[in-house]
């Protein structure tokens, strides 16, 4: 027997289907170690294409000049600039709002409670910045990458340690996030203070009017995020004119993101109940139904946070959009033109790749332990010192970061490759390495579980 196709709508069951795919795309984007497989795959994408006889056209490619025309305003930067002073913008808005939660309700919220990941990140920032400092003596020139070998790549040093599968303690990864966001911001301390060059004060006034405009725009309450496009252009471009580097307008727009839902003219709650009766009220007229759901979809939008609704959407194209695009165009090394054989070159690789694969470890390792042994920290529940060493190995992935100050602390194109191949070497080491760890670290636990 076949049952009446009349009024059959396929809409529906197309529109069931198609929530489920993107529910699935929405989890996959938010499995670390996708994103940080993702990053290595377009780092060797690069690594290769800079060493194959189409090396050229690499560099063709992002020095291609990407303009546009504003009245009697004409602008012609590189595709490379957009990418770097552009498109990481918006990572580091994820990065200053990932910041902005975790003081508030987080792992920073009380400074008890954060206090030893915190200054392990503060010991595994110092111990590779001496490292590299020793290794590099006199010469001011190289001296000027002391930075490289301190950053911690969030998505990698998250992506390896889910690699090792649900046997790691919920503290340790807790620990590793939190010694990671801390060592984000200490790296963008670093770029604001030591590399942002002499600061035009006159911009800073275009910052401020742009985060005045954000506030006021918070203030009334609109929770659209393409209401912020333009006081966000406004900051970048204020931070453009002040030398400083304009990446750091997204931080500061990270950290000026409401943690609580922003007022409405009518609570979200409430505005959801209404729109929920009003459906109840028109079931049997499907055609009118558009508008109410659309009215119940903006609602539950409305009930969530910026700081956590913003970060969700764009999460996605961090991940696999903006990230990947940055280590194609960055990670580009070619070793042809790199002559190894110089003592600057050969002294700036090595002073990277020690100090990430030697001074992180025994930076964050140090620190805990004379914190512990003092009495003044403790270690988290369930968190041995092998996890801690694990944590040390991990948190010297520089990757992303490493590479990114890189470019800032070297004019000279050679000495920028000498640092890339550096972090390249250094966090492949140090990825290699946490894993042989975690595995020995992971067969621990789960023998002790069993016995």
């Amino acid at each position: 027997m076949t049952h009446p196709q009349t009024g059959y709508s396929p809409i529906p069951r197309a529109h069931a289907h198609t929530r489920r795919l993107l529910d699935a795309l929405r989890r996959l984007s938010h499995v670390e170690a996708v994103g940080g497989g993702l990053l290595l795959w377009a780092a060797a994408v690069a690594l290769i294409w800079a060493n194959s006889p189409w090396a050229s056209h690499y560099q063709a490619l992002w020095h291609l000049p990407v303009g546009f025309t504003l009245g009697p305003w004409q602008a012609a930067p590189s595709l490379h600039f957009w990418i770097n002073d552009g498109l990481m913008t918006l990572f580091f808005l994820v990065v200053g709002m990932e910041i902005r939660r975790e003081m508030h309700d987080g792992a920073l919220r009380q400074m008890r409670q954060a206090a030893l990941p915190v200054l392990a990140a503060v010991g595994g920032v110092l111990a590779p910045a001496l490292i590299y400092t020793l290794l590099n003596l006199p010469d001011a020139t190289r001296l000027a990458g002391w930075a490289v070998p301190t950053a911690t790549d969030i998505a990698f040093a998250i992506g390896l340690l889910a690699l090792l599968g649900k046997s790691i303690p919920p503290h340790l990864r807790v620990f590793l996030l939190t010694l990671a966001i801390i060592d984000d911001l200490i790296a963008v301390l670093i770029i604001a203070l030591f590399y942002s060059g002499g600061l035009a004060w006159e911009g800073f006034a275009v910052v401020g009017a742009g985060l005045l405009l954000t506030l006021g725009l918070q203030r009334t309450g609109f929770g659209s995020a393409w209401a912020y496009v333009l006081p966000g252009a406004i900051v970048w471009v204020g931070m453009l004119l002040t030398g400083a580097h304009p990446t750091l307008a997204g931080v500061l727009l990270g950290l000026l993101t409401p943690v609580r839902a922003l007022p409405t003219r009518q609570p979200p709650a409430l505005w959801l109940a209404q729109t929920s009766a009003a459906i109840q009220n028109l079931a049997a007229q499907a055609e009118t139904l558009s508008q109410p759901l659309r009215d119940m979809r903006l609602a539950q939008r409305e009930l969530l946070p910026p700081a956590v609704r913003v970060p969700q959407s764009l999460h996605p194209w961090v991940v696999f959009g903006i990230m990947p695009l940055f280590a194609l165009a960055n990670a580009g090394v070619g070793l042809g033109n790199l002559d190894l054989s110089q003592t600057d070159t050969l002294r700036i690789t090595l002073g990277v790749l020690i100090a990430l694969v030697l001074g992180k470890p025994l930076g964050v390792l140090l620190t805990c332990g004379l914190l512990v042994r003092l009495g003044w920290c403790r270690l988290p529940p369930g968190v041995s010192w092998a996890g801690i060493g694990l944590i040390g190995l991990l948190a010297g992935v520089g990757f992303t970061m490493s590479i990114f100050i890189a470019m800032l602390a070297f004019a000279d194109p050679g000495y920028q490759n000498a640092a890339k191949l550096g972090v390249l070497l250094g966090s492949l080491a140090s990825a290699l390495l946490g894993l042989a760890w975690g595995l020995w670290y992971v067969r621990g636990l789960r023998s002790r579980a069993a016995g």
